[in-house]
């Protein structure tokens, strides 16, 4: 079943604490060993003492003291030993819940654009979180108690045959039976819970849209339909869960019956064999305390079960994350680079998403150090898909993109990308102060080069107006600043890097002309010496380009600088009239006669 591949594979989680687990392991079969003697000394104190009831002076403490000592020290070494225990599985749980946490955030990051595109955050969140929560109670709930009642079941059912076997066998049919009900319930509800689960996530991503996008809702009238939706699909998540919970309310009550069942009969057939000479009244006392015991043992596996049984689904998808594998990583032998000078080469790169479409196809080019190169075409001719595979966030299916003469796959991932510095259309800003985000491109900047990153980026003056200055929260991606100054602290970011190429996939579309204006000559200024990319719909802002290269369905179709693509009378020419001619403003129609009225 799903349930034992899960709770496996939990358990092989433990990593580094592996040790104190078989420690935990070994005490908790010292405990259940401990427990065990109990209720058998203290059957043996009722057999004396019974044996001396028609001549109680005959009762000698001598004979009595041994077994009142063993059985108090056995008593006082499980209240120690599970103190113990409690106190390691809680540390052991929350080690583990914290590194495990960490260890699915930092393999997220590590994940392909290309996954984090198919994949809701407000769902990878929820995962991450469920998923190390889960794992830490089922941690703390295996090693604090479930350990040691596996142990008890695998200590006492034995020996008890020794005790008694007659009576040992009403608990190993009370143990069969607890074994099949919950094998039946689990069969029986472990579709339904994943449907429940798939609920969970819907809602919980539903949630995050909703929560990200407050202005929309609000500006379109949307709070009644989104809060609408949200109750549609709580009550999903109700009508999946209530058969599920039917089902173990049934399991609970069967068991609880089972075990008044079992004491009724331990009692009954004890009483029957003393009658016959073939139990002790020590006896009888020793297997109602053995089934009190062991139903409470059975009642915190079953509890253990259910709840490993409700977790299964987000353990399942805590795992498959885990087990994504990056699309794009180091080669065993791959070198860590340095500093490269910047000249980049394309050779016959062909890339497709799909594997039947190719969105890049047969692109060969060479940009020498401190070239501006611009790539303009139509959405979806492929110059985004063209600069990813520069800094590698897919790699080609055929070709090789190169950077001084070294193919980028043969480069550490983390030296390719520290030679490259990006400005995203979207600029995707930390909810963090704005200092903190310029330090994404140099943690250890210093204040002069930050003042200079953000003077270069035309920021300098905005940032200054700001209360709190550097220091000034930004909010969740940035929406505290225009969309206009949140592009120009991430140019600033990228600035800061410092890096030899450069790469600006439509950098300035969101600020105003004069702003704009203002930083293409501060951009001018700062790509001197580097090899800088371009991606711009806007013909105007690479006129001053070294080169273009237009795309059109993933081929380079023509190149040149901005006068000769004109000059061809080609795409980028009709592509430049378009553009020009809709920016010019139309003609104002006069009233008749009265442009004859004008004066000269």
């Amino acid at each position: 079943m799903n349930f034992v591949r899960v709770y496996i594979r939990v358990l092989k989680e433990l990593g580094s604490e592996y040790r104190l687990a078989v420690v935990l392991v070994i005490a908790n079969l010292a405990l259940a060993a401990a427990q065990f003697a109990e209720p058998v000394l203290f059957g043996r104190i009722i057999d004396k003492l019974a044996a001396g009831q028609n001549d109680p002076a005959s009762i000698q403490w001598q004979s009595l003291l041994p077994l009142l000592m063993a059985w108090v020290g056995f008593g006082l070494f499980t209240i120690a030993s599970a103190v113990l225990v409690a106190l390691h599985s809680d540390r052991l749980s929350h080690r583990r819940r914290l590194a495990v946490t960490g260890s699915y955030f930092e393999h997220v990051l590590h994940l392909p654009l290309s996954f984090h595109t198919a994949s809701h955050s407000g769902r990878l969140l929820k995962t991450m979180l469920d998923g190390a929560s889960g794992m830490a109670s089922m941690w703390l709930s295996f090693f604090r108690e479930n350990c040691a009642s596996l142990m008890a079941l695998g200590v006492m059912l034995p020996l008890s045959l020794f005790v008694n076997w007659r009576l040992a066998g009403l608990l190993i049919v009370l143990v069969i039976f607890f074994g099949l009900l919950t094998t039946f319930v689990l069969r029986r509800t472990e579709g339904m819970q994943g449907r429940v689960e798939q609920f969970n996530t819907d809602l919980a991503e539903r949630a995050s849209d909703a929560l990200g996008n407050v202005p929309v809702i609000q500006s379109f009238t949307r709070v009644e339909s989104e809060t609408f939706a949200m109750r549609r699909i709580i009550d999903e998540v109700l009508s999946a869960q209530m058969p599920v919970l039917s089902w173990w309310a049934l399991a609970a009550v069967a068991t609880r019956a089972s075990a008044t069942l079992t004491l009724v009969g331990i009692f009954l057939l004890g009483t029957w064999l003393h009658m016959r000479g073939l139990a002790t009244i020590g006896e009888i006392v020793a297997f109602m305390s053995f089934a009190t015991m062991l139903i409470g043992r059975l009642e915190q596996i079953v509890g253990f079960v259910n709840a490993g049984f409700l977790l299964t689904p987000k353990l399942q998808d805590f795992f498959a994350v885990l087990d994504t594998q990056p699309g794009v990583h180091d080669k065993p032998n791959a070198q860590d680079v340095g500093r490269l000078s910047g000249r980049v080469a394309f050779e016959n790169v062909t890339f497709s998403y799909d594997g039947r479409r190719t969105a890049v196809q047969d692109v060969s080019f060479v940009v020498e150090p401190g070239e501006t190169v611009a790539l303009v075409g139509s959405t979806g001719s492929g110059k985004s898909t063209t600069l990813s595979l520069l800094h590698r966030v897919f790699d080609p299916l055929h070709g090789a993109v190169k950077i001084d003469g070294i193919d980028i796959r043969d480069m550490t991932l983390v030296s390719l990308r520290r030679n490259i510095g990006v400005v995203f259309q979207e600029p995707m800003l930390f909810a963090r102060s704005i200092e903190e985000n310029l330090r994404v491109g140099k943690p250890d900047a210093t204040t002069e080069e930050i003042q200079v990153a953000l003077e270069r980026a035309q920021a300098l003056d905005f940032v200054g107006r700001q209360t709190d200055g550097l220091m000034t929260l930004v909010g969740e991606r940035g929406r505290s600043l225009s969309g206009g100054e949140r592009q120009r602290v991430s140019i600033a970011r990228a600035l800061l890097k410092d890096p030899p190429i450069m790469i600006f996939d439509e950098a300035t579309s969101a600020l105003d002309a004069t702003t704009e204006k203002q930083l293409q000559k501060a951009l001018d200024a700062a790509t001197q010496g580097r090899t800088t990319f371009v991606i711009a719909h806007r013909l105007a802002t690479v006129r001053n380009a070294t080169r273009i290269l237009v795309f059109d369905q993933g081929r380079v179709v023509e190149t040149g600088n901005f006068d000769e693509l004109v000059a061809q009378n080609g795409r980028f020419a009709a592509l430049a009239r378009a553009q020009f001619m809709a920016a010019e403003p139309a003609p104002v129609a006069l009233p008749h006669g009265v442009g004859s009225e004008l004066p000269a």
